[in-house]
């Protein structure tokens, strides 16, 4: 069996060898496609392989990629970007796995800050496979899917994304309709970039689609911060309740109508969205954007606030005894944890701080 790494690139001068160091003894052939670099990328990359090739970049990212999985030969094709690094060096029972249990795609973790999830890493290159999607691209999911605990972590990278996304966005929808995928990444661009009243629209419109729920969902939370920005409190909630619709409670979103009501000071009603969060099961697997700490360290951060507002001390200090146990050197744990070693009844409530 062998394994080809595609391979995308521009101006990777700075990461590249970091990233094909990360995974050497993984790959048999390494296919790089560089898509106008004006640094030391294509010099660099020509020390790791033969297979360079240099194609002008269209505003499309699938295009790109589908041109580096077109000159791979190997029974698997693995990709990757220059800004990511694998987790572990040891590949051998990942080979083993994939000539064990021969997959035609396999989905694995990939770690972006606190954030992981799971793409599509490997793909069996007999079943001819293509990336679609200008921006965010991916392979729609087809055949003997399986998963595999390979984790790739993305790094941080100095290059400055600015307006590309946006930009590709903006031209892409005046060409043709979008997918409801591609109106709920079209819509969170808008709404990095500040133009909340643009990404209303098009998250409502992808909302009244037939999307994947797990999209829906996000969409959902997006809108809600979209609203919250232009002053809308009701219809910002009101959006994080309509991710219900969609398919079971997310702890990010109970989360974030917790905080809302906290905002309101309405702390009996914090408490209740919180502690929810709390018994809320895991679901990237299922292809979700969650952060753990949903289930974890910061509701139970905030439900010590809750408490010790509504006056039951002994709840909150039991919430604080659990975030010690979870997160000990965490800012906002340390503080309340000297607010509550000089805890008598005739102190004040936390200062804000501890929040």
């Amino acid at each position: 069996m062998r394994i080809s790494c595609c391979m995308i690139v521009r101006d990777e001068e700075a990461t590249l060898r970091r990233c094909l160091d990360s995974i050497r003894g993984l790959y048999d052939e390494l296919v790089i496609v560089d898509t106008g670099s004006r640094d030391g990328t294509l010099s660099l990359a020509a020390e790791f392989t033969d297979k360079v090739f240099s194609l002008p970049w269209k505003d499309d990212f699938a295009y790109a990629r589908n041109e580096a999985l077109s000159h791979a030969t190997g029974d698997y094709l693995f990709w990757l970007d220059a800004d990511d690094v694998a987790e572990s060096g040891d590949f051998s029972a990942l080979r083993a796995f994939l000539e064990r249990e021969t997959p035609d795609m396999l989905f694995c973790p990939y770690r972006v800050g606190a954030l992981t999830y799971e793409r599509e890493r490997f793909l069996r290159r007999e079943k001819n496979f293509r990336f679609v999607g200008r921006v965010h691209e991916a392979v729609p999911p087809r055949g003997k899917v399986l998963r595999y605990p390979f984790t790739v972590v993305h790094l941080s990278s100095d290059k400055p994304r600015g307006r590309r996304n946006l930009d590709i966005y903006l031209k892409w929808a005046e060409e043709e309709p979008l997918s409801p995928r591609d109106l709920f990444y079209y819509g969170r661009e808008l709404y990095y970039h500040r133009h909340y009243t643009e990404a209303i629209a098009v998250l409502e419109q992808m909302l009244r689609g037939e999307g994947w729920y797990v999209n829906q969902i996000a969409a959902c939370e997006t809108l809600s911060l979209c609203y919250a920005a232009v002053g809308e409190e009701e219809l910002a909630l009101t959006a994080l309740y309509r991710s219900f619709l969609y398919g079971e409670p997310r702890a990010f979103i109970l989360c974030d109508i917790g905080q809302r009501f906290l905002m309101r000071e309405k702390y009996r009603e914090a408490a209740f969205w919180y502690e929810a969060a709390l018994r809320c099961r895991d679901h990237t697997g299922e292809g979700d954007f969650e952060l753990p700490d949903a289930r974890g360290i910061t509701p139970l951060l905030q439900l010590v606030v809750c408490y010790w507002r509504l006056g039951e001390t002994e709840k909150a200090l039991a919430c604080h005894k659990k975030t010690e146990a979870l997160a000990p050197a965490h800012p906002s744990v340390v503080f309340n944890h000297h607010f509550f070693a000089s805890y008598s009844p005739r102190l004040s409530p936390p200062p804000e701080e501890g929040d």
